[in-house]
């Protein structure tokens, strides 16, 4: 983990910060062999006073043909720390996804976030934010657009079609089911764009999120139990 800041910086100091971290996004691939992948996502409770952190490893098998497994998930819940400002949510969340990885056994290789990468009109959500501390390639992906522009996205399962913003290609708009919402994939650090659109894809079972991601919002939800981990 590489701390690079305090965590309750004014609104302006924020934004100074996306700009300062924002240069030290890598957008090639430097991923080592992956064998596991955690998903990171973050919920609330008690009105958005109590943050909720969950992280979920899986291992991957090498075989798209063959399913991932779970090896472990936690919870972390602390106060939360900053209110809801758009553009600044990693100032709120990453905190409690920091101490949820903490409490990991398993480092993984590859982290997917609910959320954006460097599709951010600074170039810092929280996939790429979070990517940093962690000295980790991290995937964005996210359910909503937060910037840019798309064309149509073509109907099937894979299709793609680039979200730009300012005249740069900030992430990509993946069709994951067919009839379904797209969602949006960006790089969040060490990794390309391409890679991060092939990761997504061969983390895909039958809903519009990657597993990794699905799982996690799951658990950070509160939607229902978690499947046990692999023993």
């Amino acid at each position: 983990m590489t701390p690079l800041h305090e965590w309750t910086p004014t609104p302006e100091k924020a934004i100074a910060l996306q700009r300062e971290l924002a240069p030290r996004i890598e957008r090639e691939d430097r991923l080592a062999a992956v064998r596991h992948i955690a998903g990171v996502d973050i919920g609330f409770e008690q009105g958005g006073e109590i943050t909720r952190a969950a992280a979920v490893v899986l291992a991957w098998p090498g075989d798209p043909h063959v399913g991932l497994e779970i090896v472990e998930h936690v919870v972390h819940r602390e106060p939360t720390r900053m209110p809801y400002i758009p553009g600044l949510l990693s100032f709120r969340e990453i905190p409690a996804a920091l101490a949820a990885f903490g409490k990991l056994t398993v480092r993984p290789e590859l982290v997917m976030v609910d959320g954006q990468g460097i599709a951010h009109p600074r170039r810092l959500g929280v996939a790429s934010h979070l990517g940093l501390w962690l000295d980790l390639p991290s995937i964005g992906v996210a359910k909503s657009r937060l910037c840019g522009v798309n064309d149509e996205v073509p109907e099937g399962r894979g299709e793609w079609t680039p979200l730009r913003h300012r005249g740069e290609t900030i992430g990509a708009v993946l069709r994951t089911r067919v009839g379904v919402k797209p969602v949006f994939v960006s790089l969040g650090h060490r990794i390309s764009l391409d890679t991060s659109l092939d990761w997504v894809v061969k983390c895909l079972g039958r809903t519009k999120l990657p597993e990794p991601t699905r799982l996690a919002d799951r658990l950070a939800s509160r939607r229902g139990p978690m499947p046990r981990p692999s023993d």
